[in-house]
């Protein structure tokens, strides 16, 4: 489902800005948006949150028939 890449793809990229925070002290999509108050950081930070909530789901769905279990 297209939803759920984007979803994996924006989680990806705030794990990725979080690692940069945590093993640089840089946050990235700051440094990109103008900051993080910036209108643009925000939209960005609060997409990346729902993407989270989103992926959560992913967690509970069951596989379709044709894919392997882990």
């Amino acid at each position: 489902m297209i939803a759920d890449r984007i979803a994996l793809i924006l989680v990806i990229v705030g794990a990725l800005n979080w690692g940069a925070i945590g093993l640089f002290g840089f946050d990235l999509v700051a440094f990109l948006c103008g900051g993080q108050m910036a209108t643009v950081s925000r939209v960005i930070y609060t997409l990346v949150g729902l993407a989270g909530l989103w992926c959560i789901t992913l967690l509970f769905r069951e596989r379709a028939s044709g894919q392997q279990s882990a």
